[in-house]
């Protein structure tokens, strides 16, 4: 009967269905419902043409205004003033804007408005954050957005599955960036097209939170429909601490069905890095050379979180950036900014020579507050790499930790940790 996997059994329960199979298309209801500045305006139309009137549930809708908040222009401004309009007369209660928002990504769990066991569609493709806490989510298109948040239900294609079996602890500064970098080199940024990318094995104990947000982030990168972690007692402990719902966990059947299985030994990674232009052109240290860089960015919905500040501070704290290097630093939520400052994180970082941002997307998609010029390359903690993504088409973007990140930015070109700061305990 069953021989479901963790994203299957989610999908038949909210579909009303006692068991799914890959390929087969549904209609599910849906937990959240998320939009931000760039993609809610689309959907605000859309939603407006089908003439339902009222948000299916003013609750269970998210507009977060992160992308060009606070606003870079007049159409920014434009942008977050309809979705404004659009929140007041809707009544929705999770509204964020410039002084209360964050990083969506950053933002949603942290507050407790997805858990274990969710269906989240979100319009941006990194939606896919939240499988982390065991929920399926993934991005869709803005009409799917307005239909979700009329409706409360979303159309799906089940998908099939890759099982990776984690086994093993990360050494030294290495973390989920370096995990996932690794994977993504390893299968290819299509290597799991519309599919679930589902972590498991004795190893997924030896990866944080803050880890495992950063790999479910980035499964969208191998062309995943969606990433999804087991859930622990870590992930227990999370989402009671930020007063989430109580969660519902699903665990895979012993007899799933996967597409195919890869054992990943997390104690061999090394700290890793994406070469332009793709995410899959991952390399470590012993094929990097001197790359000279000129800006760096440590933030955003990937790495923006305490955890990624505390491991910066670290190996930049009494040191100095590098003379010509652009230091942006982000924290991806303002609970995150105001932690980082009662830690003393913000003193290390400013009088290293970085740059403190109110949180943002910005830079990550070329936004603002970090465009690149023609030639100049930069190390980011971000998510992508593609041509022209974070400026000007001759632009270069190294995708890293931000342990390598940091570590860059005092060296003046991409860097081990381990060079600025030594073994890590």
């Amino acid at each position: 009967m069953s021989k479901m996997t963790m994203t299957q059994k989610i999908l038949a329960f909210h579909a009303g269905l006692e068991s799914v199979t890959a390929g087969q298309l549904i209609l599910a209801n849906v937990d959240m419902v998320l939009g931000n500045d760039i993609t809610s305006p689309v959907a605000i139309n859309e939603f407006e043409r089908l003439g339902t009137g009222r948000v299916f549930d003013k609750k269970r809708v998210s507009l977060v205004m992160d992308h060009f908040v606070p606003n870079k222009d007049i159409k920014a401004a434009e942008q977050t003033k309809k979705c404004r309009i659009f929140a007041d007369d809707m009544g929705i209660e999770n509204f964020y804007d410039c002084g209360e928002t964050g990083v969506e990504h950053a933002l949603l769990p942290e507050k407790g408005l997805v858990t274990a066991g969710d269906i989240v569609i979100g319009a941006d493709s990194h939606t896919c954050t939240y499988g982390a806490l065991g929920a399926f989510s993934t991005g869709v298109g803005s009409t799917d957005m307005a239909c979700g948040m009329a409706t409360g239900k979303a159309w799906f294609k089940v998908p099939e599955a890759i099982k990776f079996v984690l086994t093993g602890k990360p050494k030294g500064w290495v973390g989920g960036k370096d995990v996932i970098l690794h994977i993504i080199g390893l299968i290819g940024v299509d290597g799991a097209l519309y599919k679930s990318m589902e972590f498991t094995g004795d190893g997924v104990k030896n990866l944080t939170v803050s880890d495992r947000l950063c790999i479910a982030n980035m499964a969208i990168e191998a062309g995943a429909k969606n990433g999804i972690f087991e859930v622990d007692e870590q992930t227990i402990a999370f989402l009671e601490e930020v007063g989430a719902k109580k969660p519902v966990v699903y665990k895979a059947d012993e007899d799933a069905v996967y597409e195919r299985e890869i054992v990943i030994d997390l104690s061999k990674i090394e700290p890793t890095v994406a070469f332009p232009h793709l995410p899959e052109n991952a390399r470590t240290f012993d094929a990097i050379g001197d790359i000279k860089i000129d800006q760096v960015v440590i933030g955003s919905c990937t790495n923006g979180r305490l955890e990624d500040f505390i491991i910066a501070a670290d190996i930049m704290r009494g040191k100095k950036v590098a003379k010509n290097v652009r230091t942006i630093v982000i924290p991806a939520t303002q609970k995150i900014y105001l932690e980082c400052m009662q830690l003393g994180l913000l003193k290390d970082f400013i009088e290293a020579g970085a740059a403190v941002s109110t949180p943002t997307c910005g830079p990550c998609l070329g936004g603002h507050m970090g465009i690149l010029a023609k030639g100049e390359r930069a190390v980011s903690t971000t998510n992508r790499n593609f041509v022209g993504r974070m400026g000007h088409p001759e632009s270069e973007v190294y995708l890293a930790s931000p342990a390598v990140a940091a570590a860059s930015a005092i060296t003046g070109k991409i860097s081990r940790p381990e060079e600025v700061a030594g073994d890590k305990d």
